[in-house]
């Protein structure tokens, strides 16, 4: 454990910041399912809807650095093509 006054206030902000990426990282993984399971279903609508909901989240993570921002993109992109594909 860290000794230094500002070691252990770097240390409570890693914890902080470690629960904030993990929330945001299965906020991720579940509106991407989402996606998926729309199309799955061939449910042009939700898939649609689900799609833009997802696009919001994974810009915001990006933004925020929780995912690198190519990474984002790459999905985004993937999930699109999957939507599109349905049309």
């Amino acid at each position: 454990m860290a000794n230094h006054k500002s070691a252990l206030k770097r240390h409570r902000q890693s914890i902080k910041r470690n629960l904030r990426n993990n929330m945001v990282r299965t906020r991720i993984k579940n509106v991407v399912k989402e996606v998926r399971s729309a199309v799955e279903a061939n449910d042009t609508e939700l898939a649609a809807t689900a799609l833009r909901k997802a696009t919001s989240v994974l810009d915001k993570a990006a933004t925020k650095k929780v995912i690198h921002a190519r990474a984002a993109a790459r999905r985004i992109s993937r999930l699109s093509a999957a939507v599109n594909k349905m049309a």
